[in-house]
């Protein structure tokens, strides 16, 4: 493993450490994504059954994805900063946002979920696999 993944919110109030590797590392171009993040996408780093330690309260509120799986969105109560995604069902997993992290470079696309929805005016890497919706599992 290498140096673990750690980040926080803009105002340093949310910090968190994450010690274990991404499973998966994705752009998503659904429209929930696009209204959370007020651009054409967003970008996560998937970690399961990763040792995380989360420093502040960050609060939530909850989505239900176009697939049904209800996400929990984390963030910042004082700077608004979006910082990870948590699943009720699947409490193992946390997505954390990119834009979050200390070191942003760490974050590899693999992959574009949700093309269908995506905007013409955002440009992705054109050699990244793009799927309409979510992949086959």
């Amino acid at each position: 493993m290498s140096k673990p993944y750690t980040g926080g919110c803009a105002c340093g109030a949310i910090r968190y450490e994450i010690s274990a590797e991404p499973v998966v590392m994705v752009d998503c171009q659904c429209r929930q994504c696009q209204h959370q993040t007020g651009a054409g996408h967003a970008s996560y780093l998937t970690f399961s059954d990763a040792a995380r330690k989360v420093e502040g309260e960050p609060k939530t509120w909850e989505v239900v994805g176009d697939g049904g799986t209800v996400k929990s969105c984390a963030f910042c109560a004082t700077c608004g900063s979006p910082v990870f995604i948590t699943f009720p069902a699947m409490p193992d997993i946390v997505a954390v946002r990119a834009g979050s992290l200390d070191d942003p470079s760490r974050y590899q696309p693999q992959f574009v979920t949700w093309h269908a929805a995506a905007n013409a005016w955002d440009h992705l890497d054109p050699a990244l696999p793009k799927f309409e919706k979510m992949p086959p599992s």
